[in-house]
């Protein structure tokens, strides 16, 4: 039996089939089709975050190969990493979505603490059905987003709309509260394992990169680390490590005036080169380059 090909989403790519939606470039879009995005018959890797609301019909696709259904009221929330696969839907299906790149993402909540949280509900509920306050609160949010991102002579435009996000975020971490007091599903090793090193890495991120440290601040093997938060998250430890300090890196450089070596030490690298290099092997150009872009 041949194996069917995963292949990853693309930000823009997703920008040119939706050429009539609202978009700020590399960061948000929002439009009221699903189909442009996972309505295919082969596996797609997502590389960025979405988030729909069914508004009217019902559909049906696989996530990791677990099939999910979604009927009017439901909210569909599909981080990185995960494989969405054969989408139908009925013809008559309605849906308000938005796609959030994850370096849009995280440059959102790199101050909201217990992050984790967003990334276990949406693997263990990708459709969660919302109550009628729910929806109309999401619906709210989606047409001011709308409204905002297409307000393109407005100069703060890009920061509007990250405050917004960030407030649904809040108020998305609420209904995941309410889920979770509601439910009754145990939170298996490999989750708690993932929050508890999330957890870990957003205090000593600046201090330690190894995921040996880690591994042993938690009383476990780094083979067994890695093994659980790749089950959870799709990503392996090093990458979630990678993606705080360069994030954390790329704040300091924008948004401080501290130079680059006074930044090297800050964040603990031995010095400047070595922080340059780091830089550059993750994001593409070096500290100076990008402070200037």
């Amino acid at each position: 039996m041949l194996k069917k090909q995963i292949l990853n989403t693309d930000f823009r790519k997703a920008q040119d089939v939706l050429a009539n939606a609202d978009f700020i470039e590399d960061d948000i879009i929002l439009f009221d089709k699903m189909d442009a995005t996972i309505a295919a018959r082969e596996p797609r890797r997502m590389t960025f975050i979405l988030v729909a609301l069914c508004m009217k019909g019902h559909a049906e696709f696989a996530v990791d190969t677990q099939m999910r259904e979604v009927g009017e009221n439901d909210v569909i929330v599909i981080s990185e990493r995960h494989v969405v696969d054969n989408f139908k839907a009925s013809e008559d299906l309605e849906c308000l979505c938005m796609i959030i790149s994850t370096r849009f993402f995280y440059d959102i909540v790199k101050n909201v603490s217990d992050m984790s949280t967003l990334f276990l509900f949406s693997r263990n509920h990708p459709v969660t059905e919302l109550s009628v306050s729910e929806v109309d609160l999401f619906r709210k949010y989606f047409f001011l987003l709308k409204e905002k991102t297409a307000e393109r002579e407005n100069r703060f435009r890009r920061d509007v709309v990250k405050t917004l996000v960030l407030a649904m975020f809040y108020d998305l971490s609420n209904i995941i509260y309410r889920i979770n007091v509601c439910s009754e599903r145990k939170q298996s090793r490999a989750d708690v394992i993932f929050t508890d090193f999330i957890r870990l890495v957003e205090g000593n991120f600046k201090e330690q990169r190894r995921v040996g440290w880690y591994a042993g601040q938690m009383s476990i093997t780094p083979k067994y680390l890695s093994e659980a938060v790749k089950q959870i998250s799709r990503r392996t430890p090093n990458e979630w490590i990678d993606s705080y300090v360069t994030l954390e890196l790329r704040v300091q450089l924008k948004n401080s005036a501290k130079s680059i070596k006074e930044i090297a030490m800050d964040m603990h690298f031995p010095n400047q080169s070595f922080l340059g290099k780091y830089f550059k092997e993750h994001v593409g150009m070096s500290p100076s380059e990008y402070r200037q872009s």
